[in-house]
């Protein structure tokens, strides 16, 4: 019958198997622990309602309050310096002669990724912005801004001299085009196309130390190495969640910093390595903690709660970054997404929150 739910549990004892299957002689059964889901936080999920939520306090207000508000501050000032260095040096080589720095064409597109504008759109406002200020500036046009993005080296963030505990995850942009009311007003759409951003996060400052963008279908681990190439200092720790528990994840880690902890939580089905009673791997102690103080108590004793920050910069960068991206090119959104991790570090500059846990 269409439409009618196949998938019926079947009760064996302390096992439960579910048969999902249309037909029941083909069916493949997959046995689920009852009590245990391949989920880490359902485990709770049935009586999470009881568990008191956490509270805290901040202990600087006034400086965060202050913070947030500098950071929709309209103040815009050219320093001689920039003045200075608006118009660009001449070339030696053959060419033709740029008329812009690096520094006027990094400052148009940053207030294009701030106030999420287009081209003509970011054009007209930084005009506004020098004929107000009275200076004496050429306008760079939204042409110069497309085709100068496109080979436009924007500076990584710095690296700390203390080790950074890493924090790393992904999520998804979309890119710019036909929005959903093209599916509301005619049933279809062509299929829209996104990139994935990974990223990774100080979990000390809350800094985004190293970011790299890829198209939909990459698999997340296999960023770990690019992302580990932008931080130039030591990490003394690597958290991520199960889509990083690959061996691939470990020995990138492992080549690169070599002392540094991989806090990735092993995924429902793992085993452990032939060698777990002779020479573990962090892998195996990973599942030999589990095994006996439970997930919860591993993720309390190995600070795997922390990469819960990484998914609040994640929030942060799409409450005011944005969901999408507007560039069109690849290179032009790889310097996108540079120009909005340096917007969304000085933002964090200006003031972060210090809390205390009272609850």
């Amino acid at each position: 019958m269409v439409g009618q739910d196949y998938r019926r549990p079947v009760n064996l004892g302390e096992r439960q198997i579910r048969l999902s299957s249309p037909r029941w002689e083909d069916a493949t059964p997959s046995i689920v622990l009852l009590g245990y889901p391949p989920v880490p936080f359902k485990v709770n999920a049935d009586r999470r309602h009881h568990i008191p939520r956490q509270r805290d306090r901040v202990t600087n207000w006034s400086e965060y309050d202050a913070g947030l508000r500098q950071r929709g501050s309209l103040t815009v000032w050219f320093s001689e310096e920039a003045i200075a260095a608006w118009r660009a040096e001449p070339r030696t080589t053959r060419g033709g002669q740029p008329h812009y720095s690096a520094l006027a064409i990094t400052t148009a597109l940053t207030l294009r990724v701030v106030f999420r504008l287009a081209l003509r759109q970011t054009e007209g406002l930084i005009g506004s912005i020098i004929r107000l200020l009275g200076l004496d500036l050429a306008i760079p046009d939204h042409s110069t801004l497309s085709r100068r993005a496109e080979t436009l080296e924007v500076a990584r963030p710095p690296s700390s001299a203390e080790p950074v505990h890493l924090l790393v995850d992904s999520t998804g942009l979309k890119l710019s085009g036909s929005g959903e009311w093209l599916v509301e007003k005619h049933g279809t759409s062509r299929r829209r196309s996104w990139r994935k951003l990974h990223i990774g996060v100080d979990a000390d400052t809350g800094r985004v130390v190293a970011a790299a963008l890829t198209t939909n279908d990459v698999d997340d681990a296999s960023q770990v190495g690019p992302l580990l190439d932008q931080i130039d200092g030591p990490i003394a720790s690597f958290t991520a969640d199960g889509a990083y528990d690959q061996d691939g994840v470990y020995g990138e880690v492992a080549a690169r910093h070599p002392e540094a902890a991989v806090i990735v939580p092993p995924r429902s089905n793992a085993v452990p390595s032939e060698t777990a009673d002779t020479a573990p791997t962090p892998r195996d102690r990973h599942l030999q903690a589990i095994a006996e103080h439970g997930r919860m108590s591993w993720q309390k004793a190995s600070g795997y709660n922390w990469r819960a920050l990484v998914e609040a910069d994640i929030g942060r960068w799409k409450r005011v970054i944005g969901h999408a991206l507007r560039s069109q090119t690849d290179k032009r959104q790889a310097t996108e997404v540079a120009l909005a991790v340096d917007v969304l570090n000085r933002m964090l500059a200006l003031g972060r929150p210090s809390y205390v846990r009272i609850v």
